[in-house]
């Protein structure tokens, strides 16, 4: 890392984080400025660029989100979104804060179970048709989902990306994830809830006129085109399907996604222009960008180094190390996105693994998990799910800012990683 690249290559990315959190200019012009500058310096080309797997653009994620947003769009023309919005206020009686607890809970279990993308894609829809139906901000339950959508993806192996590479890395099951990580992700979201009582209380305000009128509603109204809503649940089955059977098909998600995707436009006869025109374009581009400039970083030695210091640090004391991956993770996972993270930092762990004699608890990928999924909460940008829900809001004309959004995820984070911290002492170390 003593080359001029390296040095350039942390001044261009420092700046176009600092452009991100000052919102002066657009993070989609950001990130891909930035971009184009790391390729104009030689951080990276062309080839590392969109052809790597280890430092270009993630394609996987860039086209998962590109056919669940399609997907999404169809299923939006229907009503279900309105017709899950007036059904999940009736349940809540209409009280702003039973409803986010509601589509907290919905949205920690769904994103167990699919991944914490796929279920923002799903669940923000309804939470902004609900906000309008009781005259309330959607960027407090907006943010409370992605938190959600995290703290819940890290309970399984589908649930968040960087678990999916750590579990190839270090040959961890579906069962492995569930064992060890899900009980403390169940007690997360029930933190998460007493922090959004408090966070967002002057949020919750209620309306008896407004709940008296949507309490009469008949929701089934809702619903505009019964057959086509019917051919989207089911296309959305199967595409949830295979990505809960992915370690027996082997196929990625993004091919998942896309054949569901394109299966919907076929058996529907929709025209393809007004499918392609609900993907959110400057959230994939943004990705794109980002993707490209975190590989600058990469293909320099700049992430590499930041991880053989990490290393070096640890030495071969295991706790110290589960300590330091958990806290350092968090750290480094809200300033990168968590999944080019996580991709360079599960060599180094598994190296550490193997150094300190193997580890039959696993402790220290556990910890690697841990500080990498909750991080992401940390910032507007830590996360892939968080750029998503910013980018659908944006284009809701609910914008919520990079600070607005951050001021709680450094909240929830700073309280979930020191939970975490404790977890992992308890549970591997105090109990041995």
């Amino acid at each position: 890392m003593n080359d001029w690249h390296s040095w350039a290559a942390i001044v261009v990315f420092v700046g176009a984080y600092a452009l991100i959190i000052s919102e002066k200019i657009h993070r989609v012009a950001v990130a891909l400025g930035g971009a184009g500058l790391m390729l104009a310096i030689g951080a990276t080309d062309d080839i590392s660029a969109f052809y790597s797997e280890d430092s270009g653009i993630d394609w996987n994620v860039i086209f998962l989100l590109m056919g669940m947003m399609m997907i999404v769009g169809v299923l939006k023309k229907t009503g279900m979104f309105e017709y899950l919005a007036i059904l999940a206020v009736k349940r809540a009686q209409a009280k702003p804060f039973r409803v986010m607890a509601m589509l907290i809970i919905i949205t920690a279990v769904a994103s167990a179970l699919l991944d914490n993308v796929t279920t923002v894609l799903l669940v923000a829809p309804v939470t902004l048709l609900v906000c309008e139906r009781l005259a309330l901000p959607a960027a407090p339950f907006l943010i409370a989902e992605v938190l959600a959508s995290n703290i819940g993806g890290t309970a399984t192996l589908v649930g968040d990306p960087p678990n999916i590479i750590i579990a190839s890395r270090a040959g961890l099951t579906f069962n492995d994830f569930l064992v060890h990580l899900a009980p403390l992700a169940a007690v997360l979201v029930v933190v998460l809830l007493l922090l959004c009582r408090v966070m967002f209380r002057r949020y919750f305000v209620y309306d008896e006129d407004r709940a008296a009128e949507i309490m009469a509603l008949e929701e089934r109204e809702a619903i505009r085109d019964p057959r086509l809503m019917v051919q989207g649940l089911i296309v959305l089955a199967l595409v949830v399907a295979g990505f809960v059977l992915h370690p027996v098909l082997h196929y990625a998600p993004s091919i998942v996604a896309l054949l569901g995707a394109g299966l919907l436009v076929a058996v529907a006869a929709l025209e393809t222009h007004d499918v392609l025109a609900e993907v959110e374009w400057p959230t994939l581009a943004f990705f794109a960008g980002l993707f490209i400039m975190i590989g600058g970083l990469i293909d320099t030695g700049v992430v590499s180094e930041i991880s053989r210091q990490l290393a070096d640090a640890i030495g071969g004391n295991q706790l110290g190390g589960s300590m330091t991956l958990v806290g350092g993770s968090a750290v480094l996972s809200g300033i990168v996105d968590n999944i080019p993270y996580v991709a360079t930092m599960a060599p180094i762990t598994s190296d550490l693994v193997r150094d300190m004699g193997g580890s039959s608890d696993h402790v220290l990928w556990w910890a690697l998990a841990l500080g990498a999924d909750l991080g992401g909460n940390a910032t507007a940008i830590g996360a892939s799910a968080n750029v998503v829900v910013l980018g659908i809001a944006e284009r809701n004309r609910q914008p919520i800012s990079f600070w607005q959004f951050t001021k709680y995820g450094l909240i929830v984070t700073a309280v979930t990683v020191a939970l975490s911290l404790g977890y992992v002492w308890l549970r591997y170390f105090a109990l041995f």
